[in-house]
């Protein structure tokens, strides 16, 4: 990367740290622009992993990929000892990745009412008519 690369913007930062969730799986991926509402940040990106071994995935892929990829370390990391709940700080976009249950006991999103929000598609595939059939059979 050259020193005359532009800054990333807030969206595309956004764009790839929930390309990157997704890579092990993350669900239930919620962007709250906060841009409007908070002085520290523009937005969260709120995921769930389904056990703290996936959370401690989900932070690894966003981690390496910003890294590896963009040069970019967040300025602070917390929570991954324990894994229910672990946080990147990348400045103008702070990342929260979830266990199922803490996710449900912090609940994020309502404490932010009434910013903006987007879900983020999961890249899970849908159960096929096969699938189905091949369940029934079973």
């Amino acid at each position: 990367m050259s020193a005359a690369a532009k800054p990333m913007t807030t969206a595309e930062m956004i764009d790839l740290i929930t390309d990157y969730a997704q890579g092990p799986k993350a669900v239930d991926l919620v962007v709250l622009d906060l841009s409007g509402a908070s002085a520290f940040t523009d937005a969260f990106v709120i995921a769930t992993g389904r056990s703290d071994r996936q959370v401690k995935a989900i932070h690894d892929a966003i981690h390496q990929g910003m890294k590896n990829e963009h040069a970019m370390l967040p300025s602070h990391v917390e929570g991954l000892a324990e894994a229910s709940w672990v946080l990147l700080d990348y400045g103008d976009v702070v990342v929260h990745v979830f266990t199922p249950a803490t996710r449900e006991y912090y609940r994020l999103e309502t404490l932010w009412g009434e910013v903006p929000r987007r879900t983020i598609a999961s890249g899970e595939p849908e159960p096929t008519e096969d699938s189905a059939d091949d369940d029934a059979t079973a």
